[in-house]
């Protein structure tokens, strides 16, 4: 069983990196099927095992490279690259237009959206505070209403479309 795994890794690892590499392009341009994203996501954690198995197989000459500076200098350099994607700052509130939509419609008032959901900014009250939501005020933001109620803004969204 080890040298059939430790025969598969290296082609498993190439297969599902080629499959990662197509659909982590199409994400970044929004371009492609849905499916996209969960095949990204999964595969690229089976993707793991035989990196494992890789790592397991070529031990030895991966201490021999560990032991070098090129190693050294390309962990670093991708090390470095990760770091800023960790800090969001202002200009990286973009993401898919959905994402903004949902945090600009969060930001807006109960009264703004109650109208948009076919509700009355009362029904809308009502739904929230049988939700456990505390609303002061129909002017208040929805976020708001989320966070002084101890909430999410995910869990206030499910409570608006009925779930």
């Amino acid at each position: 069983m080890p040298s059939l795994l430790s025969k598969y890794a290296t082609p498993l690892i190439t297969g599902l990196f080629l499959v990662s590499l197509v659909s982590g392009i199409s994400l970044f341009f929004h371009v492609g099927p849905a499916g996209f994203h969960g095949m990204h996501e999964w595969l690229s954690m089976v993707l793991i095992a035989p990196f494992v198995l890789h790592v397991w197989k070529n031990w030895k000459p991966l201490l021999n490279y560990l032991r070098r500076a090129p190693m050294a200098i390309a962990l670093a350099i991708s090390i470095a690259a990760s770091v800023p994607f960790l800090y969001p700052g202002p200009s990286r509130e973009g993401g898919p237009p959905q994402f903004a939509l949902a945090r600009l419609v969060m930001k807006s008032s109960l009264a703004d959206v109650a109208p948009a959901l076919g509700m009355s900014a009362d029904d809308l009250t009502a739904r929230l505070a049988g939700a456990g939501f505390i609303v002061t005020g129909q002017e208040q933001a929805l976020s708001d209403i989320a966070a002084a109620s101890g909430k999410t803004d995910a869990e206030l969204a499910a409570t608006l479309v009925g779930r």
